[in-house]
Order: structure tokens, then C-alpha cells, then sequence
């Protein structure tokens, strides 16, 4: 993993110092080195600083072909580049170096854009082709990897991360519909950012830039087969035998590595189930990392010890404190670049600094899982609603109720479901997605926080008019099976612009460590579309088809334990006052009064109003308060100006 840079500048000519701005800030990334190169006519300019993992005397960035003619940045992991090398050098290649991101230049030589199809991993890059003066940059399939552009004048910038872009030149303004669009919906377009002029190569996507034109094009989305379509493979056994295979598979080219590889480990099915899968796989032991909580519901670790003794792995905890969430708060969020909803994203920040401490740069880790195999609650709660199996009316609404009180901790993840109207969405869909019923539900509440002045200028606004628009209806939700549409429809907004963000890259990447995320293995995904919702969610039981897959290399308690989410606990709910003080510090201070666009008298009424109720209301409003406080802080530590 590293951190890319690159600005085409055909009139004006690229700048070099900005260009070094632009890596410089982004050392945490690739503190092993960092080099620039610009083109002899000045207009294209590429930067990199690099984290080595493979080839860790050669592989140094930008990269060039043989003849010059091509040149190229790129950000992550590619899998089964030895094989691909090899097939390269057969037809003609020749590679300067022995890393895996030199084959990107070379599969563009050979197959131009369609090389994306050739890549299996996670990964970002920008691309200069000299003989026909075009930018070629690209995202992988879901977003693991990063990738933000912005436009000036006649004047291209991409990086790695936003401030990427800030350092080079780019204005750093808060973009107002994408801040307004955030608390109406909790949805961001996946070609958006919170900041003005900024965009993303949304997952799946790449664009190509020359001197007079500009176009995004997609390459690769999720396909689920239509209900009922020969493409499902509707013999559990054999779902279960493909499955397995594919994941061991994908676990496997991701332990290759230079250096050792690690293991984050909650007490979830989805990381045990990755630990195990490698720890059968290696010829050493593989380390596990897990975070500890002094709140009982939220801390993991009695389970994740007992996966770690069962799989013969070193176990290394790390405990968290509600001063250390207090004290590394602000650098989470300079890191991180979006606010936040819970304090998890500061633990995972911390315990990738625990990674590199002991050593290590390289880990897997379990995002990507509850968004193909329907893992959180949300996704049974549709399942029950809406899918094309018959259940009993007072059947399902005593399974529903079963649900809702058997996880304290997912509770709040359907609190504000109930009672909400969504009547766009059920126009377009049919139905509405228990997701975006809960978001609705807490929308009203949260554009109150936001100043009446700013408020009123979206009189009428409709974030979800706003996010389907992006969203292709007609040729991947219609036909589709409700809880896959739901499941489709999270894995556009949430898993690339929050979990991958605040639980995988940036807070990896803060401490120069690289997450690798076996569960979105594109070839896995695949397989997972074409297996029907009923082995996903079998009998109130999600992920059924892993726990079957992996039932051989997990404990018991694991393979039977319900989805429990990963959060910190509550600043208002922790026996230590220490997070709560820094979020009423904050937010009584002059901070959110320099914001400009909440409303201070609404803030105070959500800390006093915190102080007290259930715990499951003490959860909501506290995801309330850290978007708030995330926001200020980004404003201080960003630079960012006004929502103009």
C-alpha cells in the first residue's frame, strides 16, 4: 500500500513544488520513500510514497516501460502477479522490477483499459500513456483503495486522500449539498465527497483525461442474477464446497507478502473465520490483534482469545481506554477525512499503531463480509419483510421482536426503522431497505442540528432522489431479490465511504499499515451473487453459507454466535468520563461556532439530553454528537472554510 499523487496540467504546466507538497503530506502512507517525476513538457506530473511490501529493494514508484512511452503511479495490492509476469515475459515484456504493481504498465501496453479486468486485488493508480497524451486512472471494484480528483481551471489532481489535493493547491471548502445530503440521508453519493470541487472515482470505475476531454466510464459492478435466473446455483452443498474453495483461496494470495502478515481478530465470525483459514495455510503462526473494552457488550475478547488458542495463534490485545479514544480522536479524524458515527474508527486507528509497534505491515481483516453475505440485522429485518418466501404474519413480527432484543449493541441499528415512510423509494423499488429507514428515521432529527439559514436553502431537497440518481435501477436492482437490492445499495454508500474509510484504509494507513480485505476478492464476490438469499440468511441466521464453509476452522462459539458489530461504547454510556468531556469540550467551545452551519442551542439540547435515557438512546444520540464533533474537527485540522 502507498499513497499516490498526480496532476495533468496541458495548459498551464505542472507545478513542482506542489507536486512535492502533495506526497509530503501523505508520508504516513509510504515512509520508505517518496519520488516525483514530471514529464519534459511539464504537463503530467506523477508522485508516490511508498510502503514496501513486495519487492522491497526494487520496486520503487512512478514506474516506467521499456521505451519511456508509459508511465504510472499505483496505490495497493495485486494477486497472482507472479503468474501474470510470467505470461508478460513469454509474450515480450520486459520488467525493471520485481514488485507487483509493474504489471499494470505492461497489461496496458497489451490490452489498454481492458487491463482492469486482468487485476485481482485491491488497488488505485494513475496512468500516463505519451503517445497518445492520455491520463488513464482507475479504482478497484469496491473502493478498498482511495482515489479522490478535483479539476481547476484546466488543471487535473488526483491523490490518495483529500489533503492530498489541499496540499497541491485545491481550495478546501466544505461542499454544502454533500454536507446537507449527509444528515438528511446518511447518504453520500459514490462519486462524492464533503468537500467543494472534490470528487471520487466511484468503486468499479476508471476515467480517462486528455487535453480536450474528460470521461468516467464503469467497468465492473455486483450483477446479482435476477430472482429465479439459471445463474443461481441452488444446491447448498455445492454453495457451500464453491465457497469454501474461492475464500481459501482468496486468503491464500493474500499471505503473500515480504514481509510477515498479521491477523486483525475480533470475536466475529468473519475475521475468526479469515484467521483460521490462514493459519491452515501458513507454514508459521499467524499473529491476531484484537481491541479490548472495559463496557461488557462491546469488548470481544474472552471469544477472540479462545479463537486464537484454537488456531494456534499468537494473540496480542491491545485495551482501550476512553482517554485514549479522547486523546487520538482529532488524528483519527485528520486521518480518516469523513466523520464518524461511533468511536470505533479512533480504536481501529490505535490498533494499527499496536501492528506497527510489534512490527508488523501487513494484516487481514473482515470488512467486505456483512455486505455480500447479509451480516448485520438490518439485512434480516428485509429478509423477513420482504423476501419471496411465505411467513406467517405473527410468525415474522415474533421473529422480529426476537431480533430487536437479542443484541443490545445492533439494536440501535434498526431503532429509528419503525414508523418511517420512504414513498420515492418505494415508488422505485417496491420496497424501502430497513437501512434507509433507519437513516430516514433519524434525518429529521439530524438536519435539525444544522442553522436554520443553511437548512432553508434545501427546502425541498431530497437526498434520496439525489443518491438514486447515481444509482443504475433498471439494470442492477430491477428483478433482483429485496434483501440483495439492499444489499447492492449498501455496498454503494456505506462499505466504500465509511467502513473501508474509518475501519479499513485510512486507519491502517495512519500507522503505515496494510489492511488486506480476503471477503471482497472479486472473484469470491462473484461466486457469492449467484448463491440464493435462503443460504445467506437461513432461519433467522445470517452468513449461514460461511459458517458452514469455515465451521472446520473456528470454534464453536464462534460458528454459533449471532453478528455482534464492531463499536466502541457510547462516550455517554462509559464507566470513564473522559471521551464524553472531550466531546462537551468541543462542542461548547468555539469550534462549532467557527463550523457556521450547525446550530449551537440544538447541539446543547443533544448534550444534555445524552446525559440521560436508555441505553439504546444514549447510542443514538451519540452518533449524532461524533458526526458533529467530526465535522469541527475536520473543519480545524483540514483547514476546510465555509459550506458556501
Amino acid at each position: 500500500m502507498c499513497g499516490i499523487s498526480a496532476i495533468f496540467a496541458p495548459s498551464s504546466g505542472v507545478s513542482r513544488d506542489a507536486l512535492e507538497r502533495s506526497v509530503a503530506v501523505q508520508h504516513h502512507r509510504g515512509p520508505d520513500s517518496q519520488s516525483t517525476w514530471i514529464s519534459s513538457d511539464h504537463k503530467i506530473g506523477l508522485g508516490h510514497a511508498r510502503l514496501s511490501i513486495i519487492d522491497l529493494t526494487t520496486g520503487d514508484q512512478p514506474l516506467v516501460n521499456e521505451d519511456g512511452g508509459v508511465h504510472a503511479v499505483v496505490n495497493g495490492e495485486l494477486y497472482d502477479h507472479d503468474r501474470i509476469r510470467a505470461e508478460l515475459e513469454r509474450a515480450g515484456h520486459r520488467f525493471r522490477t520485481k514488485s507487483d504493481s509493474e504489471i499494470v504498465l505492461h497489461l496496458y501496453e497489451t490490452y489498454g483499459v481492458d487491463c482492469l479486468h486482468h487485476l485481482r486485488g485491491e488497488f488505485a493508480f494513475v496512468l500516463w500513456d505519451e503517445r497518445n497524451h492520455t491520463l488513464f486512472a482507475a479504482r478497484d471494484r469496491f473502493g478498498i483503495k482511495p482515489l479522490f480528483y478535483a479539476e481547476s481551471g484546466s488543471t487535473l489532481y488526483f491523490g490518495s486522500e483529500v489533503k492530498t489535493l489541499f496540499a497541491a493547491g485545491v481550495p478546501a471548502e466544505w461542499d454544502a449539498e454533500s454536507v446537507y445530503q449527509l444528515h438528511a440521508g446518511r447518504l453520500l453519493s459514490p462519486s462524492r465527497s464533503l468537500y467543494r470541487g472534490v470528487a471520487q472515482i466511484p468503486p468499479g470505475h476508471f476515467l480517462l483525461a486528455t487535453p480536450n476531454a474528460r470521461r468516467l466510464t464503469k467497468y465492473w459492478d455486483f450483477n446479482y442474477p435476477k430472482a429465479g435466473s439459471s445463474d443461481l446455483i441452488l444446491d447448498p452443498g455445492e454453495a457451500i464446497a464453491a465457497f469454501r474453495e474461492k475464500f481459501t483461496e482468496a486468503v491464500r494470495l493474500r499471505l503473500r507478502a515480504d514481509v510477515p502478515v498479521g491477523c486483525y481478530l475480533s470475536g466475529g465470525l468473519d475475521s475468526c473465520s479469515i484467521l483460521g483459514t490462514a493459519s491452515q495455510l501458513s507454514a508459521s503462526p499467524i499473529s491476531a490483534f484484537t481491541l479490548t473494552f472495559e463496557a461488557g457488550s462491546y469488548d470481544e475478547s474472552v471469544v477472540a482469545k479462545e479463537m486464537a488458542e484454537f488456531a494456534g495463534a499468537p494473540y496480542h490485545p491491545l485495551h482501550i481506554h476512553s482517554r485514549d479514544l479522547a486523546d487520538h480522536f482529532a488524528d483519527a479524524i485528520w486521518h480518516g477525512e469523513v466523520p464518524i458515527m461511533n468511536a470505533h474508527a479512533v480504536a481501529k486507528y490505535l490498533l494499527s499503531r499496536h501492528v506497527r509497534n510489534l512490527g508488523y505491515k501487513v494484516v487481514l481483516t473482515g470488512e467486505g463480509s456483512d455486505e455480500i453475505l447479509g451480516g448485520y440485522v438490518h439485512f434480516r429485518r428485509d429478509w423477513l419483510l420482504y423476501n419471496s418466501e411465505v411467513v406467517d404474519p405473527k410468525v415474522r413480527q415474533q421473529l422480529l421482536a426476537d431480533m430487536e432484543s437479542t443484541n443490545a449493541v445492533s439494536r440501535p441499528m434498526l431503532a429509528a426503522a419503525e414508523g418511517v415512510e420512504l414513498p420515492e423509494v418505494e415508488a422505485l423499488l417496491g420496497f424501502v431497505p430497513s437501512f434507509l429507514l433507519a437513516g430516514g428515521g433519524g434525518s429529521a432529527g439530524a438536519t435539525m442540528v444544522l442553522e436554520e439559514t443553511f437548512r432553508r436553502r434545501f427546502d425541498g431537497w431530497n437526498p434520496y432522489r439525489v443518491f438514486f440518481n447515481e444509482i443504475d435501477v433498471a439494470g442492477q436492482l430491477r428483478g433482483r431479490e429485496p434483501v440483495n437490492q439492499s444489499l447492492y445499495l449498501w455496498s454503494k454508500t456505506m462499505l466504500p465511504n465509511y467502513l473501508l474509510t474509518v475501519l479499513g484504509d485510512r486507519m491502517e494507513m495512519g500507522h503505515s499499515v496494510e489492511g488486506r480485505v480476503p471477503f471482497l476478492d472479486h472473484e469470491l464476490v462473484e461466486l457469492v451473487t449467484r448463491i440464493p438469499v435462503a443460504e445467506k440468511i437461513k432461519a433467522m441466521r445470517e452468513k449461514h453459507i460461511l459458517r458452514e464453509a469455515a465451521r472446520p476452522v473456528i470454534t464453536d462459539t464462534v460458528y454459533r454466535r449471532e453478528k455482534h458489530p464492531f463499536l466502541a461504547p457510547p462516550a455517554a454510556t462509559s464507566k470513564d468520563s473522559s471521551l464524553q468531556e472531550f466531546v462537551r469540550d468541543t462542542l461548547t467551545g468555539s469550534a462549532l461556532t467557527d463550523i457556521g452551519f450547525y446550530d449551537r442551542s440544538v447541539v446543547r439540547d443533544l448534550l444534555e439530553q445524552s446525559r440521560v435515557g436508555t441505553p439504546e438512546t444514549k447510542a443514538m444520540l451519540d452518533a449524532a454528537l461524533m458526526m458533529i464533533v467530526s465535522m469541527t474537527l475536520l473543519q480545524q485540522r483540514l483547514g476546510v472554510s465555509g459550506a458556501s
